[in-house]
């Protein structure tokens, strides 16, 4: 079973579908999505899709809007997820701020009753809103088989990557995903994740092989195949695994089993 950890919602749905058919992929952890960059045909089209990321990137957010787009974003997920349960996993967006008994509230109404397998991502834009992810942490521990996905890339910093860290390690029994393996912090977050049990490498917007290269080498049981599509390519991501991995079993767990495992999934 091969398993692309982490995509977001793409329209239309039977594109994202022959993506993961032609690049040989079984099924998709599917994540929602705000822009739809992969719907510009002009650079202007583009920038103004990606505009809309960088405002959430940056923390750009009002409370109320953010909870509304949360909703309707997690609505167009299940309609994709209830339409092709073949074909797609998903995750469901938690929003910051919250008290712990209404992020509680959050999960069981929007994650649970949905059959998400985890939660994410989270794009925190400034080290006070990785520090908001505490409320989360203490929210999961009841739900210790919901991963948190946390993007750790630009604009997350060295300094946010570390209060991350520190999360990880205080709250044990909440498994975390660094998404995209720390950006150009990546020796930082494998060195921790070769320690800690609960910690996983998402191995996807990595912009040099070699990084890939020395997660597999370091932490084989931890890595997760995904291409973060639109923003990356099914085929090309898993070509990279196949290429950078010798050993036919490490390649099998990066390319399915270790998330299958850490989502206590059959199949």
């Amino acid at each position: 079973m091969i398993i692309d950890s982490h995509e977001h919602l793409i329209l239309p749905t039977e594109s994202q579908i022959k993506k993961l058919e032609d690049a040989g992929v079984d099924k998709a952890i599917l994540f929602t999505i705000t822009p739809h960059p992969e719907k510009a045909n002009t650079i202007q089209e583009f920038k103004n899709e990606m505009s809309i990321l960088f405002k959430v990137l940056s923390g750009e957010k009002n409370h109320k809007n953010d909870m509304e787009r949360m909703r309707n974003n997690i609505n167009d997920l299940m309609e994709v997820l209830n339409k092709y349960p073949n074909k797609f996993y998903g995750f469901g967006p938690v929003p910051l701020g919250l008290s712990l008994d209404e992020t509680i509230s959050w999960i069981e109404k929007y994650i649970i009753s949905n059959n998400l397998k985890g939660v994410g991502e989270f794009t925190p834009g400034n080290d006070e809103q990785v520090k908001q992810l505490e409320i989360i942490f203490q929210a999961l521990e009841n739900y210790s088989y919901l991963p948190i996905w946390v993007h750790t890339f630009y604009p997350v910093t060295l300094n946010g990557i570390n209060i991350l860290i520190n999360l990880t390690k205080k709250y044990p029994k909440v498994p975390v995903i660094f998404g995209h393996m720390g950006g150009y912090h990546w020796i930082n977050v494998i060195d921790f994740v070769k320690k800690t049990p609960n910690a996983y490498l998402d191995l996807s917007a990595s912009f040099s092989t070699l990084v890939v290269k020395m997660a597999i080498a370091e932490v084989p049981n931890k890595c997760l195949y995904s291409s973060d599509a639109p923003y990356g390519e099914p085929l090309l991501n898993k070509q990279m695994i196949e290429y950078l991995c010798y050993d036919e079993k490490i390649k099998n767990d990066i390319l399915g089993n270790n998330i299958l495992k850490l989502l206590n999934l059959n199949s």
